[in-house]
């Protein structure tokens, strides 16, 4: 596993990280990677809930609601954080977790 370091844009509002050699939104791609393990806030580091909230999507009874919580929980994360914990050690990049 590797740790990516976030690079702030305040005026922008924007996060970014390296990944498979160019920068790229944590937001929009780190957010929805399935190699993307968690947030590193302070010396913890915090699973991401996009995954929590796909594996426990079939036992709930609305999972579009528990799936735009873990969005807004992950950008929580991201704005408190300051790296992802990434598990791309071949440097594939983005793979999204919803695809099979």
């Amino acid at each position: 596993m590797k740790t990516l370091e976030f690079h702030r844009d305040d005026a922008k509002g924007r996060v970014t990280v390296v990944c498979a050699d160019r920068e790229v939104s944590v937001y929009s791609y780190c957010g929805y990677c399935r190699h993307c393990a968690g947030v590193r806030v302070g010396k913890r580091m915090i699973p991401t809930p996009q995954r929590q909230a796909l594996s426990g999507l079939r036992q709930s009874a609305n999972p579009d609601e528990n799936l735009l919580n873990a969005a807004i929980m992950f950008n929580t994360l991201v704005r408190d954080g300051s790296a992802i914990e990434c598990e791309d050690d071949k440097g594939e990049g983005f793979s999204s977790m919803y695809r099979r």
